[in-house]
Order: structure tokens, then sequence, then C-alpha cells
């Protein structure tokens, strides 16, 4: 038996035909690249001249193959001289480059089970830049009660960029996948900054999955935004009219300090809201709750307070689910849990803003 069959037969008992860093040719465009990562038993990433996409094992084969394959060019003839009036002059092709956005993509790292199916074990997550603009990004992954990964750094345009690994079974944690984007070069036109976020439920994850196993595909992408945001035209307000009627005008940079102080613990019990509560009906109790709820969210979002805990009791639960529905369409919520508490036992609510 001769080494080159020794090889061969390692492959078929390992099952993987090509490992990290082999030199590889991509079939149906016959350019060559590198293996950089194995996916799964299927699939693995290829860099072709700096640009890495997943690729099926099945779509690839190793260079050395296609040039024994290869005829052997037969003896070259003498070919005629041509003179440099009669050679055509070359026309340049240029690639153009479509814009689409910025995107998260998710690759799905799979592996098989004692049963012989196939599961998804991880994400592979990558940021996709197909604009014009060179990007520097904040990325934060955060989950409901447990930490996250955090990570800053450029990229390129028309770059694809890998984040990070994240386990399957994180899904059931309520990831929240929060980016903030800047300019590498501050532009006077441009916003000094975007945010956004994407909150995906693993039900959504796994339709996703399956529709992307139905057509063949790799990957599965959210759009995160199309092109980088104007400066926002700022409202010009003559003052003037205002400080005649008697109003305070501050700067708005000193405007917090102006503002009353925010409460990182607020009770919500109506004794400690009314003195006079048994006047009131049942309705006008809950208003007065809510109302002030409302107040201090937005205080604490004016002094950028990161938490706050929201007293509400036990009870029958009607107050817990008043303000649950409040904190759902505040825009400026990242998340809240209901969970025990020392201190509070199941009677508050742990709310983050962003």
């Amino acid at each position: 038996m001769d080494s080159g069959t020794v090889i061969l037969g390692l492959e078929v008992i390992c099952g993987m035909k090509f490992q990290v860093g082999d030199r590889v040719i991509v079939l149906h465009s016959e350019e060559e690249g590198e293996v950089v990562d194995i996916i799964n038993n299927k699939m693995v990433m290829v860099d072709v001249r700096g640009v890495k996409f997943p690729a099926y094992i099945d779509q690839l084969d190793f260079p050395y193959f296609k040039r024994f394959s290869q005829n052997k060019p037969q003896a070259s003839q003498k070919k005629p001289k041509r003179f440099i009036d009669e050679v055509p002059r070359e026309k340049k092709h240029v690639a153009s480059k479509e814009e689409t956005g910025v995107w998260l993509t998710f690759i799905p790292v799979t592996d098989t089970d004692e049963f012989g199916d196939e599961i998804v074990e991880a994400l592979k997550i990558h940021l996709i830049n197909r604009t014009n603009a060179p990007l520097h990004f904040e990325y934060l992954l955060d989950y409901i009660g447990k930490d996250g990964f955090e990570l800053k750094n450029n990229i390129a345009p028309f770059e694809d960029f890998y984040i990070h690994d994240m386990p399957f079974e994180n899904m059931n944690d309520s990831p929240s996948f929060n980016f903030i984007f800047s300019l590498q070069k501050p532009d006077k036109k441009k916003a000094e900054s975007f945010e956004t976020s994407l909150k995906l439920k693993p039900k959504q994850v796994f339709n996703r999955i399956q529709e992307i196993k139905q057509k063949g595909d790799a990957t599965f992408s959210y759009k995160l935004l199309d092109t980088y945001p104007d400066k926002p035209i700022e409202d010009k307000m003559e003052m003037a009219p205002l400080l005649r009627k008697g109003y305070k005008v501050y700067p708005a940079s000193s405007a917090r300090q102006h503002l009353e102080p925010a409460k990182y613990e607020l009770d919500l019990h109506i004794e400690k809201l009314n003195s006079d509560y048994a006047s009131l009906s049942s309705f006008e109790k809950l208003t007065l709750q809510l109302q002030t709820l409302e107040k201090y969210l937005d205080l604490a979002v004016a002094h950028h307070q990161p938490s706050m805990i929201v007293i509400h009791g036990v009870g029958t639960g009607k107050l817990r689910d008043e303000i649950h529905e409040v904190l759902r369409v505040r825009r400026d919520v990242k998340s809240f849990i209901n969970r025990y508490h020392p201190a509070y036992g199941y009677g508050a609510t742990e709310v983050y803003f962003k």
C-alpha cells in the first residue's frame, strides 16, 4: 500500500475531506482559496482573496487533483509575429458594487445526535457591510438576567466581519443584538451615531433555519440599516417670546441639572403616593400609579440611568400586568424582568434602559 492510499483512507475514517489551512478550488468559479473554519461535516468557511463565505464540501476540491486531471499542454507551435498597431486595446471591466445596507448574518453550525438527526449546536454571527462607508461599531449581545458579549471594532466598506459564536440553546434567554454605529471619519452632514437592536425569538429563528435548509442556503440575515443616516435637522425656536412670558430657558447641555432627580427604586404602593388614598376609586388609584410610573421612567432616561426597580407588590397581579404593558411599548426600555428578589420577593420588576 502506498502513502497516497493511507492518506485517502484516513480521510474516509475521519469523515472530513478538508482541514483548516487546506488550499482548495471552488468548482463552479475555478478560483483558489483557503479553508479558514470548519462549520459542520458538510460545510466549511472559505477565504478567496480576502472574501470569506460558507461552501458545501462537494463544491470544493484540492487544486492538485485538478492539475493532475488536466491534459498536458501540447508542444506549442511558433506563433506568427504581431505588430503593436495590430494588438487590440484592452477594455477595462469595472465591477460595480451594489449598496444593500448593513446586515447581521447567522450561519447555523450543525451536528448529528445519537439518533442520526441533524441538530443545530451554535450560530456563527457575522456583520456584513454592503455600503461605501467605513464604520466603527459597538456590539452588545444582551440576555435577560444573564451576562452577554461585548465588542468594539471597525468594519471597512463591502467587508464581512466575524463577531463570535453563540450557543443555540441561548436563544431561549431572549437575546438582544444591540449596535451603535458611527463613521470612522466624522462628517458634519452625517449623524454622530446610529443605534439599532435586533430581538429574536426561538421559533422565529427555527423557521428561518428550516427555510434555508429547503432552499439549500447556508445563512440567514437581518438588515440593521440601509445607509448611514444624515444629521437630523434641528428645529430653531425663537426664545424671546418665551422669555417675555416668564418661562425659564436653559441650554440643552445643562438641562438635566434642572430636572427632578431620578429614582433607582420606585415604590408604587398607593399609600406612598397619596395620603388620602381611601377616598379614591380603584380606577383613580391605578391612574395615579401609572402616571407616576411614566414620570419616573422619563426622568430615569433623561438622567441616563441604566436601570431601576419598580415596586408593585404581589396582590392580584393587576398593577404588575399594567406596568408590564407600559414597559413593552416604550422604545427606551431595553428589557425588564419580574423575578424573585431577596428584598421584594416577587413584588418588584427590574427595568433596564437602552
